[in-house]
């Protein structure tokens, strides 16, 4: 999908809402990797339950961390903003199991126990999903 500007400039919608996923990604990694670096800001993940994540969930935080990364990569491989040339990845999949994915992330969060994950997480996934969407379609 295309906008156009000033009939001769176009900007393909697809590649800023892959820019615009891979921001959230990035985010919400960083926000992982706080966690498994002990800080107290577990209210608003994995259910809400720990303050501060013990040892077994801050190892999940910390791959979690390195999973979103990977996903953003390879929204950015699938717009065209990145060549994929470090190794051959089935983008046409990956987006849809990852979009999937969040979906049901989403769901999740909005039904959680913890009142800091529904108001936070939720709209990042959310969003998240809704711009998977869009640049699947």
């Amino acid at each position: 999908m295309y906008l156009l500007i000033k009939e001769a400039t176009t900007i393909d919608l697809t590649i800023i809402a892959a820019m615009l996923v891979t921001i959230i990604f990035t985010v919400i990694a960083i926000f992982q990797v706080l966690l498994s670096l002990g800080f107290p800001l577990g209210e608003a993940a994995m259910g809400g339950f720990h303050k501060v994540l013990p040892p077994p969930l801050r190892i999940v935080s910390a791959f979690n961390a390195l999973i979103l990364l990977f996903m953003g990569y390879v929204f950015l491989v699938h717009a065209g903003v990145l060549t994929n040339t470090i190794f051959s990845l089935p983008t046409n999949a990956l987006v849809w199991v990852f979009t999937v994915f969040l979906g049901l992330n989403t769901l999740a969060n909005l039904v959680s126990k913890s009142k800091k994950e529904r108001i936070i997480m939720t709209p990042l996934s959310g969003i998240a999903f809704l711009l998977c969407v869009f640049i699947i379609f």
